[in-house]
């Protein structure tokens, strides 16, 4: 028997009768020591100057509320947009502004701000005297100026920012180059009321594509032309002192790049015919270079429509692609070209080839080097330093080079090569600094000879950040620093070459402060913020990385959580919540690499499963999941077998370690933890109950692929249909928690996915409930959202696990 629940907000509960209590209507608020994990304070967000002397911090409020987040959406070819701002829809933003003064170390609070701002973006000037500020005002997104010497911000100009498909600014030297609302627009276009005709889908045939289930389609051509009127935005330089100079005519711009000397703006624009089958990323292009009167100097590429593209995690596009500028030139184009047709599954030699191409755009492209595998990024330094990334995801190999951009015939030098599965072996990556004209370049030593590398230090004591020299002549690398325990310290930038570092710095009592850092110096350290413990109720939690195996002799890892003074030997088990995320893998040794580290902060928040620590619960953070499938084995084709083995082997040890039973442990996880959690209710009985949070369980829905498999559905049934918990219902015998996002925008895992398994649960007579949470995506934005998905977790909890009586044996 099923009773349906349903409150004013729209908030539909399906409950499936059992031993709980009815709810009562409404959102509900867990107990007062998990919705204090809510209102926590949150640390500002932090942002170094381009002269690293000045860290710009942006605090941040609590969570917005239902009101907020349910306000009008429209979501067009992908994208989810305020219609009333012209914005990208987002609740995350700013409402303080402050000043750290590096060398003194004192901070001064920017004032002009309105009364509760909604900081949006920023964005700092070349020369670091400026910040620009987008805010969404009443009316729309705003441009807003801080003076960072007199630390006031003042707004710029009365017109309003397009920021449908970024921040709708940038800087070109001391001016800012705008996306503005169109003066002379209009009003959007009106829907008709009544339709003008069917709306029609047709393929006329061709190759095997691989496209996956995308929410949020064009689906009638009034969608189209909505979507035409929300990109539509006019071009245009704002001069500090509010002076407006407009560039061309409005068009759809999707972004626009200045080059580097401040000559030219590469655009790109949107172009028809639009399709309801993909999103907006794979819709026309139009990729020219402009002046600055907005006439057209240089065509780039006019991309096609892409509905159809080779099968594969390899596969691309053919034609130019990742197009930008070389930002230690004046006005060089820089692109990524396939050489292969775009398709892994063809035979070739040279993958990829990379093309300079230098204003006035008259001379043929210069070809800068070819590719054995995928281009993946490029790092600018000076004409003889570049580096070059290239990776293939069927072997995980990536490959870093060398390259000389401004001469003609220097060669590519191998600097790493490594599977991009193994973190004990990453390298780093290079640090970069800001030029005078606001170009992102490569950190060199002062003699010019070296670089200098950041790595997050994995090894099989856990994560230890580094700071590393790397001789370009010698390819030798010097360690200039290494965190030490008992502290968790992560390089930020690299000052004063090489002298000083700045250092974000925690230990599992102290949150993350930044400090600053004299290299070579045993007490050089001095600490700049002092963030205090945001839930300092929950000092004492109890942290240990563990390391076991798994039955066939893979060397897993987990994090043991648990509450404060705690002693297993005195107090005995405890229920526990076990909360984990499958990774597929291409080999056993990389599965088996320790993550984390025993020194971090121990930060107790809402989303992860450290909440339940507040009642009593111990909880198993990020058992490794690995799926590996060495060679050529397609790791989901032993999905379950290794699934359960690992399953099987966190039990053991936490059972080992006396601190769990086998009658109270629960499982869960998000997405596609949520996915993995539905299996091993289905296929173990491990635990005592699950939740599932927006999770996909019918993978004959994702008929093109999903996570890492890069199969389609015909091409590996049997695959799709053994991954799939819904094909199992009837073997679910423990309470399944279902929590999803009505308005859940992650490919793959639409609302139907959770309310199918609900409704075959229900029907088969299990244990279940389904919270579907309005006006949410795939990640829960809204205060009440939050506090109701953590009531329901607890009383799953508390009743399914918590006071669970030991199983009867059979």
């Amino acid at each position: 028997m099923i009773r349906c629940q349903k409150n004013l907000l729209g908030l539909t509960l399906a409950v499936l009768l059992s031993p709980l209590p009815a709810a009562a209507d409404g959102y509900q608020t867990p107990p007062p020591e998990l919705a204090a994990l809510v209102d926590a304070p949150r640390t500002p967000q932090q942002s170094l100057s381009p002269q690293q002397n000045i860290v710009l911090q942006i605090s941040r409020p609590g969570l917005p509320s239902i009101a907020d987040v349910a306000q009008p959406e429209l979501r067009l070819a992908g994208l989810r947009l305020n219609p009333k701002m012209r914005a990208y829809s987002q609740f995350n933003f700013g409402n303080g502004l402050s000043l750290l003064d590096i060398a003194s170390g004192k901070s001064r609070q920017v004032s002009g701000l309105p009364a509760r701002p909604r900081i949006a973006d920023h964005h700092w000037a070349p020369d670091g005297k400026h910040v620009a500020l987008s805010l969404w005002g009443d009316k729309g997104v705003e441009l807003w100026l801080l003076d960072v010497a007199t630390a006031r911000a003042h707004r710029l100009g009365d017109f309003h920012l397009n920021a449908s498909t970024g921040s709708g600014l940038a800087w070109m030297g001391d001016k800012l180059l705008v996306k503005m609302l169109p003066a002379r627009q209009g009003p959007a276009p009106a829907a008709s009321g009544s339709p003008s005709g069917p709306n029609i889908q047709e393929s006329q045939g061709g190759k095997l594509s691989q496209t996956r289930t995308y929410p949020d389609l064009l689906k009638t051509p009034y969608d189209a032309d909505l979507l035409d009127y929300q990109l539509n935005s006019q071009l245009a330089l704002a001069e500090l002192n509010g002076k407006i100079h407009p560039i061309g005519s409005p068009d759809r711009f999707l972004s626009v790049q200045p080059s580097p000397n401040g000559q030219y703006l590469l655009a790109t624009k949107l172009q028809r015919p639009y399709s309801t089958l993909v999103p907006l990323i794979r819709f026309p292009q139009r990729i020219e270079v402009l002046d600055l009167n907005g006439r057209s100097v240089h065509v780039v590429t006019q991309r096609p429509l892409l509905e159809r593209m080779p099968s594969g995690n390899d596969a691309v596009e053919t034609g130019p692609r990742d197009v930008g500028w070389r930002e230690d030139a004046p006005a060089t184009l820089f692109w990524a070209e396939a050489q292969d047709g775009g398709d892994p599954g063809v035979a070739a030699k040279t993958r990829d080839a990379l093309f300079l191409q230098a204003a006035p755009f008259q001379k043929p492209p210069f070809k800068l080097q070819e590719l054995a595998s995928r281009f993946a990024g490029i790092q600018w330094g000076r004409d003889d330093l570049a580096l070059v990334s290239e990776y293939w995801w069927k072997t995980r190999e990536i490959k870093v080079w060398r390259v000389h951009p401004g001469e003609a015939n220097g060669a590519a030098e191998l600097l790493n090569q490594r599977s991009s599965e193994d973190r004990y072996a990453d390298p780093g990556m290079p640090t970069m600094v800001v030029s005078r004209n606001g170009r992102s370049l490569l950190q060199t030593s002062p003699d010019g000879n070296s670089l200098y590398l950041l790595g997050e230090g994995a090894s099989p004591e856990g994560d230890r950040p580094f700071i590393d020299k790397l001789d370009l002549t010698t390819k030798q690398t010097t360690r200039l620093w290494r965190s030490q325990a008992p502290w968790y310290e992560q390089p930020l930038a690299v000052l004063d070459k090489a002298q000083r570092v700045l250092l974000s710095r925690e230990q599992t009592e102290t949150p993350p402060n930044l400090y600053l850092k004299t290299l070579g110096e045993q007490d050089g350290l001095r600490q700049l913020t002092f963030f205090q413990h945001p839930t300092p109720q929950l000092k004492g939690v109890q942290k240990q990385q563990l390391r076991y195996k798994r039955a066939d002799g893979v060397d897993l890892t987990a994090t043991l959580y648990l509450p404060p003074g705690y002693e297993a030997k005195r107090d005995g088990p405890l229920p526990m919540l076990m909360w984990a995320y499958p990774a597929e893998f291409k080999s056993a040794d990389a599965a088996g690499q320790v993550t984390d580290s025993p020194y971090r902060f121990n930060r107790v928040g809402y989303w992860g499963p450290e909440a339940m620590l507040a009642r009593g619960y111990a909880v198993l953070d990020d058992p490794s999941m690995p799926i590996i499938g060495a060679g050529k084995q397609e790791p989901n084709d032993s999905y379950l077998p290794q699934l359960k083995m690992d399953a099987q082997a966190a039990v053991d040890e936490v059972v080992r370690l006396g601190v769990a039973d086998r009658d109270r442990i629960a499982i869960g996880g998000h997405s596609y933890g949520a996915f993995m959690t539905a299996n091993l209710l289905a296929h173990t009985r491990l635990f005592r109950a699950g939740i599932a949070r927006s999770g996909a369980y019918n993978r004959t829905l994702t008929p093109f692929g999903f996570q890492s498999e890069e199969r389609n559905f015909w091409q590996a049934k049997d695959v799709y249909q053994t991954m799939s918990p819904f094909n199992y219902a009837d073997q679910i015998k423990d309470a399944l928690l279902l929590i999803h996002g009505e308005a859940d925008n992650n490919p793959g895992t639409f609302p139907i996915q959770s309310e199918r398994l609900y409704q075959a649960l229900q029907g088969l007579g299990g244990t279940v409930r389904l919270a579907m949470l309005p006006a949410e995506s795939h990640g829960y934005r809204a205060r009440e959202s939050i506090l109701h998905m953590l009531w329901e977790e607890d009383r799953w909890l508390d009743q399914y696990v918590k006071h669970a009586k030991p199983r009867e044996t059979p």
